[in-house]
């Protein structure tokens, strides 16, 4: 019986399949940026509708209608709503966040990803300026309520929801690259964008944003997140920065 030789790989077969991988790649990094340039266009054309007023009437019906009738220096609910809306709007404040920063800096400094806890930095650092930034060149009071909480800058954006928004939505990225599951993948990004939604509310809820304020904080946010999530993982595909290191079995 003659044996057949055995089959070898043919490279001009195997050559479409790898231009179609290569092209779902560039693909998989194209749309974060087509969704960059749109929240950037949504930022700016919000952001010159706040600037000629247009927004205030839509903005001071959604608050008032937030605030109990009789008294607008106090939100709608009892009391233990308030107490909660003190609590989740917390998630969103330099204090826990900056702790959380800090947590995850250290952590990925333990597993030697030091190119990723450069990224982590750059992505909040940078996103710290460019609320600030984008505050004072706005310049826009905030609602003019007696408010519990204390503030100290503009209102236009929402720092809590802009650094809210890059903190959860980083830190959801990182964690997405430790797994392979898409149920545990969705679950990650789905409680950044929970979180990130919540901290939003809550500021409208205490009287100390407009809802504009929230919306342009979050989209920011969003866009600074993913744009620094789209050039991290070019720098890893180049060998520049290294991949996130999978948890031990």
């Amino acid at each position: 019986m003659t044996l057949a030789p055995p089959s070898l790989p043919n490279p001009a077969a195997s050559e479409p399949v790898q231009l179609a991988k290569a092209g779902r790649r560039e693909f998989g990094l194209l749309a974060p940026l087509f969704l960059v340039l749109a929240l950037v266009l949504g930022v700016g054309l919000l952001t010159e509708e706040v600037i000629e007023g247009d927004t205030a009437r839509f903005d001071l019906t959604v608050i008032t209608a937030l605030r109990a009738p009789s008294d607008l220096a106090v939100p709608i609910g009892p009391l233990w709503l308030r107490e909660a809306g003190r609590d989740v709007t917390a998630l969103g404040s330099f204090t826990f966040l900056g702790f959380l920063f800090l947590v995850v800096i250290g952590y990925l400094l333990l597993r030697r990803q030091r190119g990723q806890a450069l990224l982590m930095a750059a992505a909040v650092l940078g996103g710290t300026v460019l609320s600030n930034g984008l505050k004072y060149a706005v310049d826009r009071p905030r609602p003019d309520f007696p408010q519990s909480a204390l503030v100290f800058t503009p209102g236009f954006p929402s720092g809590h929801a802009t650094l809210g928004t890059i903190v959860f939505l980083t830190l959801a990225a990182l964690l997405t690259r430790t797994t392979t599951e898409p149920r545990i993948k969705a679950y990650f990004v789905g409680l950044a964008v929970f979180l990130t939604v919540m901290v939003g509310l809550s500021r409208m809820y205490l009287g100390v944003h407009y809802p504009s304020d929230v919306v342009a904080g979050w989209c920011v946010g969003g866009a600074w997140a993913l744009l620094c999530w789209t050039i991290a993982v070019r720098l890893q595909r180049r060998g520049e920065v290294e991949p996130p290191a999978a948890p031990p079995p």
